[in-house]
C-alpha cells in the first residue's frame, strides 16, 4: 500500500491551482477550436505544444498547463484513487476550469479537444468520463481510465458521438493493454465514436500514425466551426 504521507501537497488541497498555462495559436476569442493538452509524468507543457504544432491545424488555440512538480498525481494511475489525492482532484478541477475558460470565450465543449499523453491521457480520459458530454474530440495517447482493476465505471451523461482516439502499444510498460481496451469500451458505452489503435511492440511513445489520426479529429472540429467562405 503506498504511503501517501510522503506526497502530501505543500500547496494544500489544490496543488495545481496556480500552475502556468502555456498558450499557442490564436487567442481563444478568435479561434475556431481549442485544444487542451496535458503532458505526462516528467513531461512539459512545451513538449505538448510541440505535439500540437505537429498536428498543423490552423485556427486552433492550444492551452497547455504545467503540472506542479512535473506530475499530475504521485502514484500509478492503477493505484487506489484515494492515494493520488489531492493531486488528482486538483488536476481534474484545473481541466474543468480550462473547459469553462473556453466556454467563456465562446468555445463550447463541442469545439474543444481534450488531448493527453501518458498521465495526461489518463487525466483526459477520466475527466471526459466523469463529465460526459459532446466534446469536439478526445485524443488519448498511451493512457486510460484511472483506478485499480475492478474500479466501478458507473459514469453518467453521454459523450454524444464525440470522436475519440484511444491509442497505445500492446507492451507499454506503464499502461496495461487490458486497461486500454476497457477505456475504449467504456467511452463507447458513453456514446463516443471510438477509434482504438493498438500498436504491437511499440513501447511508451507517440508515432506518426497517431499524430495523423489526432490531426484528423482536430481538423474536423475546426472545419465544423469554419465561417462560410473561409479557407483552411
Amino acid at each position: 500500500m503506498p504511503d501517501d504521507r510522503r506526497h502530501r501537497s505543500p500547496l494544500g488541497n489544490d496543488p495545481h491551482a496556480g500552475v502556468r498555462v502555456h498558450h499557442a495559436g490564436p487567442e481563444l476569442r478568435d479561434a475556431r477550436a481549442a485544444g487542451l493538452v496535458f503532458h505526462g509524468r516528467g513531461g512539459s507543457a512545451e513538449g505538448m505544444l510541440d505535439l500540437a504544432r505537429a498536428l498543423d491545424v490552423e485556427g486552433v488555440a492550444w492551452l497547455a498547463p504545467e503540472a506542479a512538480g512535473g506530475s499530475w498525481y504521485p502514484y500509478s494511475f492503477l493505484a487506489p484513487i484515494a492515494s493520488n489525492e489531492p493531486w488528482l482532484g486538483s488536476a481534474l478541477s484545473l481541466l474543468h476550469r480550462l473547459v469553462a475558460r473556453c466556454g467563456d470565450a465562446g468555445l463550447v465543449p463541442g469545439r474543444v479537444a481534450l488531448v493527453g499523453f501518458s498521465q495526461g491521457a489518463c487525466l483526459s480520459a477520466e475527466y471526459a468520463a466523469r463529465h460526459a458530454r459532446g466534446y469536439g474530440g478526445l485524443v488519448l495517447l498511451s493512457g486510460g481510465l484511472i483506478g485499480p482493476p475492478g474500479t466501478p465505471r458507473a459514469y453518467e451523461g453521454s459523450l454524444d458521438g464525440t470522436p475519440a482516439l484511444v491509442a497505445c502499444s500492446d507492451v507499454d510498460p506503464h499502461i496495461p493493454v487490458e486497461r486500454v481496451h476497457e477505456t475504449a469500451r467504456v467511452l463507447a458505452e458513453l456514446g463516443a465514436n471510438v477509434d482504438e489503435r493498438i500498436y504491437p511492440g511499440l513501447g511508451h511513445t507517440v508515432i506518426d500514425d497517431e499524430i495523423a489520426a489526432a490531426a484528423d479529429i482536430v481538423e474536423g472540429i475546426a472545419a465544423r466551426s469554419r465561417r462560410p467562405g473561409e479557407g483552411r
